[in-house]
């Protein structure tokens, strides 16, 4: 149904774990490093009318004392089932679209120094990625995260450690490509030094 629609599955994803309200979820998704995707609340919210239209979630309004507060998103099992089979089918891979790369295609049009500078820039960039996707994904591991708490209290406990060594699994590999990025501006600094 939403094949290749990764919001949707990423909402989904989360709310696997636990029922949550557009307010947490924005939250959530505007905390990339935190996660492998981000969203801003503009894309969020249409998103979750979109899906409950489609019966993968259902929304209930939460209740505080007499006064109805925010509407509260859960997955169905029409969405555990979109879910999973999203999840176990194989995509083809997205069009290569990186500002990063195509900027540093025309490096050759500015001083040697300029391009150092955001060369320079870019390696800090991926070195405090790097530095966050360990810390989380050794939280991952030791089962700290707020969404594995809530995940793993539905599964048995036997799953534990493979869920969270699943999860980790995937930061490994994007600190696998920030250390290959950086890797790869260290050597676009020293073709610009022995350029210079």
């Amino acid at each position: 149904m939403l094949r290749g629609m990764s919001l949707q599955h990423a909402l989904l994803g989360v709310l696997e774990a636990r029922p949550m309200n557009g307010y947490e979820l924005t939250r959530f998704f505007e905390a990339a490093p935190r996660w492998v995707w981000s969203a801003p609340h503009s894309q969020i919210y249409p998103a979750l009318r979109q899906m409950e239209q489609a019966g993968l979630i259902e929304g209930q309004q939460e209740i505080r004392g007499t006064k109805l507060r925010r509407m509260v998103y859960s997955i169905t099992e029409r969405g555990l089932a979109e879910l999973r089979a999203w999840a176990g089918t194989e995509h083809a891979a997205p069009p290569v679209r990186d500002a990063f790369f195509l900027q540093a295609l025309f490096f050759d049009m500015v001083e040697p120094e300029q391009a150092a500078s955001v060369l320079q820039t870019y390696v800090a960039q991926q070195e405090k990625l790097i530095a966050e996707w360990r810390a989380h994904s050794e939280a991952l591991l030791a089962k700290e995260t707020d969404l594995i708490k809530e995940r793993l209290k539905n599964r048995p406990p036997v799953e534990h450690e493979r869920i969270a060594r699943l999860k980790a699994h995937v930061f490994k590999g994007q600190i696998a490509v920030a250390q290959a990025r950086a890797d790869w501006a260290r050597e676009g600094l020293r073709l610009l030094a022995e350029d210079g």
